[in-house]
């Protein structure tokens, strides 16, 4: 299982860079999973985006699922049809906008797998209903967190993982308990509790370089590598 990162930051991308996209790659298939603004470019560079096997989707705010508008040109001049996996409860203007003509969009089951990775999802602590989503193949585990605070679930959902793809997208000192998302030591916290062997901290803020973000999560994680586009994480 290959994991290609094509954009790390929020809620906005650097100049030139794109928000949340990651592409899995397993047994000749491929899986998005986000699909944030500046994606579709990054994306195109990899595979044909048509030939997907399926989007999974975190939430849908739009640094999560912004370039799937764009995407549905594509779709419609190929005369494909993707589908994506949102979460069930999720009835937010951006599911509304998906298209049924090039989009499937379904909920996601309590389990499935796609392209021999086994997919389970967990409820994050995030202003809309969003997953972190476990994906399992040939003994190598990832967890994504998407977009989250600290939740207590989170931590044996992310048991052991080979690689704990984690928001992080504040300094502690800019933390706060009803805050969206975790900061760079609250990440590695959770990989601590978790027993991860490596964190990958993502979703980081364009205010800050992310040596600063890597360095702040390894004073208590010391395997952290903050993700850059380009990236390849392989499991």
């Amino acid at each position: 299982m290959k994991v290609h990162i094509l954009g790390c930051h929020g809620p906005y991308p650097i100049a030139g860079g794109a928000t949340s996209g990651y592409l899995i790659s397993h047994r000749g298939e491929n899986i998005l999973m986000d699909c944030g603004s500046g994606i579709l470019g990054k994306l195109l560079t990899l595979c044909d985006p048509a030939s997907l096997t399926a989007v999974l989707l975190s939430h849908l705010h739009f640094d999560h699922a912004s370039d799937l508008l764009v995407l549905s040109y594509l779709l419609q001049v190929r005369g494909k049809k993707l589908t994506v996996y949102v979460p069930p409860e999720d009835d937010s203007p951006m599911k509304k906008l998906l298209s049924p003509q090039v989009y499937d969009v379904r909920p996601y089951p309590e389990e499935m797998e796609i392209a021999g990775i086994r997919i389970t999802t967990c409820p994050t602590r995030h202003p809309v209903p969003c997953r972190a989503i476990r994906l399992q193949a040939e003994g190598k585990t990832l967890v994504f967190t998407g977009d989250t605070n600290t939740c207590p679930s989170l931590i044996p959902f992310a048991k052991k993982a080979d690689a704990l793809l984690c928001d992080a997208a504040f300094l502690d000192s800019e933390w706060a308990e009803k805050a969206p998302h975790l900061s760079a030591r609250k990440a590695g916290e959770m990989a601590c509790e978790a027993q991860v062997n490596h964190l990958f901290l993502t979703h980081l803020p364009v205010t800050h370089d992310r040596k600063t973000m890597e360095a702040e999560a390894a004073t208590v994680f010391a395997n952290t590598t903050a993700v850059t586009p380009g990236d390849v994480i392989i499991l």
